[in-house]
């Protein structure tokens, strides 16, 4: 999937914009806010505001917040969204946080979420071109494998594990922010 941050409309993609158009590698670990706008822009709006059409306008302003590492605003609104998205993008909080127990909590409660699959053979090619990193994708993805994963990139900072971790988050980012942001009726 090629990421187009003018999919969400022109506020969203003027508040991508401030930080790497939905392209920023977010820190495996607790990172701080990055864009002070973008937290100013984010705190006067509404997940239906900026989301009007989408198939899950919170979980999608819980990414958004999660995309500028704002991560207890992010927490805030995955916590009361009751859903798989709500799930997942309070999974990857808590991963970033880091606490893997309550990520991998969070991620069982996601189920089997439609993004999986796209989600492996974008992390299996990323993985392919980086054979030494550690990391293989089997037939589906395995949220908990990549939990343990960005546990052991954390501590190999600047190796190709954590280049590929980033990476892969990355792809998990962006796959799952459009699932959320688009209309329903895209197909995903």
């Amino acid at each position: 999937m090629r990421f187009d941050p003018a999919a969400y409309g022109v506020e969203v993609e003027e508040i991508l914009a401030l930080d790497g158009s939905g392209s920023r590698l977010m820190p495996l670990a607790r990172g701080q806010c990055s864009s002070r706008e973008a937290w100013e822009r984010l705190s006067c709006t509404t997940p239906e505001r900026l989301f009007p059409k989408a198939r899950d306008a919170k979980a999608a302003f819980s990414g958004l917040w999660l995309y500028f590492s704002c991560l207890e605003e992010s927490h805030r609104v995955s916590q009361d969204t009751p859903s798989a998205n709500g799930s997942f993008w309070h999974g990857i909080m808590h991963r970033q946080e880091p606490d893997s127990g309550n990520s991998a909590y969070w991620f069982r409660r996601v189920g089997s979420h439609p993004i999986f699959p796209e989600l492996a053979r974008a992390a299996a090619m990323l993985a392919e071109a980086v054979p030494g990193a550690g990391f293989r994708v089997r037939s589906a993805w395995d949220p908990f494998a990549f939990i343990d994963f960005c546990e052991m990139a954390r501590r190999k900072p600047g190796s190709d594990t954590e280049k590929l971790a980033l990476e892969i988050q990355r792809a998990e980012w962006q796959l799952l922010f459009h699932y959320c942001a688009s209309p329903a009726s895209t197909g995903g």
